[in-house]
């Protein structure tokens, strides 16, 4: 009982602090003069007096913050908050229920799946508050707490382990999480400032520049513009897009690290940012030459530029599109799909299931095989020359195990909701991925699939975003029993 009470008080406190962060979008509203003030004020209402109602009772509890406590208030947290993300959409964009919470769903765990059509007509401020969201969740809103937690008592190590994407969860940068914390978000905040910046001076308007800057370095794709980046026509901005997405999808370890110690050769130093631009570079080769030999573009230059865009927003699970590759000739939207599987890096913003995971089951499978040749043999597995723990492999075998069957669950029942296979796979790979566009009925947008799909898709979004254990962990009779 205790515990319960005590996360209680951080949830509470939680809601609370996070009720601060709809401040700008109101304060854009009022000087845009858009007539959306009202529902940011509701929302802001609604938000605190939840968030104290659940404080006070608790407020004389305390206690130290275990691991258990730490899936518990991030799971219960992130599920609160897709709930509540969707006030403004609710009451100042008129949409139903369902829509409201997947569109504030999408937009925390940067999925970029949207219901929404007609951007280019919405208040500013709504539109900035969806890039808002993607730029909070990008990080994560419980990284950003964490920061500040040692200031009121609380540690956060439990925290950060429940919602930090990749399997070195336990290591840490720094000697303490409050302090790494702060250092990967003044970096988060150096990289969207460059963002907008840099889209400024490509030829992007100032709204633009800095809503677009919070969707890129986050690696979530929502836009202002229903043609996403396409609307701007410029090379220079796509190429502005390309380099920040691809450093969105980078370890922010490894940002860290080459910006305190002034060592740019950390990027090319670990084994997993090299495979992850390796793989960007041949697959943008291979999607060029199919561009160009289909006659879909018939110049190499064009080919490249449109196939490197299209790669590196599939593979960061930005969802950012300069042309609809669900049109592009057959074998390629597939690629692409395949490609968001992997993701990025682990400790980035990008989604899919990272590519250290499948650096290390390929390194496991000639391991398995001299195995068989060899029963005896004894040889670790090995990052460079750093030995992994069999715990790691272990828990990513395990996590890859959970992913399919939580896959092929969730496609099931949308099946079972009236969608083809096709629109079903690819609903639930951009979901679970975190990527944004998908193929057949939800290529443009998810306005058209039925609501139980809608809060399937919100929970596998969920799922994703917190890499499934921190869900499923919750759903243990073993979590609960003392």
């Amino acid at each position: 009982m205790e515990r319960l009470r005590f996360v209680q008080k951080l949830l509470g406190l939680f809601l609370a602090l996070y009720s601060l962060t709809l401040l700008p979008p109101l304060l854009i509203s009022l000087f845009y003069r858009d007539h959306e003030a009202t529902p940011f004020l509701l929302s802001i209402g609604v938000t605190v007096l939840l968030g104290l109602a659940l404080w006070w009772p608790a407020r004389q509890v305390r206690r130290e913050l275990k691991t258990r406590d730490g899936f518990i208030v991030v799971g219960l947290f992130w599920i609160g908050l897709g709930m509540l993300s969707s006030l403004p959409f609710h009451f100042g964009a008129h949409m139903d229920f369902t829509n409201s919470v997947f569109e504030a769903v999408s937009a925390f765990t940067t999925t970029g799946a949207t219901v929404l059509t007609g951007l280019d007509d919405m208040p500013p401020s709504l539109l900035f508050y969806r890039q808002q969201l993607q730029w909070l969740g990008g990080m994560g809103v419980i990284v950003l707490t964490v920061a500040i937690l040692p200031m009121l008592g609380v540690g956060g190590m439990q925290l950060y382990k429940a919602e930090t994407p990749g399997p070195f969860k336990d290591e840490k940068i720094l000697p303490r999480i409050g302090h790494a914390a702060r250092s990967f978000w003044l970096i988060y905040c150096g990289l969207t400032a460059a963002c907008a910046l840099a889209y400024w001076v490509a030829g992007m308007g100032l709204f633009d520049a800095v809503a677009h800057s919070l969707s890129t370095v986050s690696t979530g794709g929502f836009s202002t513009h229903d043609a996403s980046l396409a609307w701007f026509h410029s090379p220079a901005i796509e190429a502005v897009a390309i380099v920040f997405m691809l450093l969105g999808g980078i370890n922010f370890s490894i940002h860290f690290l080459a910006l305190t110690q002034r060592r740019p050769d950390a990027y090319l130093g670990d084994v997993e940012v090299r495979t992850y631009l390796l793989y960007i570079l041949l697959a943008t080769l291979i999607i060029a030459a199919e561009l160009y030999r289909t006659h879909y573009h018939d110049d190499v230059g064009s080919a490249l530029r449109y196939s490197l865009f299209q790669t590196a927003s599939v593979v960061t699970s930005t969802g950012f599109v300069t042309e609809d590759f669900s049109l592009w000739p057959d074998f390629v939207p597939v690629l692409l799909f395949l490609l968001g599987f992997v993701g990025g890096c682990a400790g980035s913003t990008a989604g899919g299931m990272k590519v250290i995971r499948f650096i290390l089951m390929f390194k496991q499978g000639p391991r398995m095989v001299l195995r068989l040749v060899h029963p005896r043999l004894v040889r670790p597995t090995k990052l460079g020359r750093r030995v992994v723990p069999e715990r790691v492999i272990d828990a990513v075998w395990g996590y890859f195990a959970l992913y399919l069957a939580t896959f092929v669950v969730i496609m099931l029942a949308l099946m079972a909701t009236g969608l083809d296979q096709v629109t079903a796979f690819s609903a639930v790979a951009t979901s679970m991925n975190n990527l944004g566009p998908g193929l057949g009925k939800v290529a443009s947008n998810f306005q058209g699939i039925s609501d139980a799909a809608k809060w399937l898709l919100a929970l596998a979004m969920l799922m994703g975003r917190l890499e499934i254990f921190t869900l499923l962990v919750l759903l243990t009779p073993a979590f609960w029993r003392k």
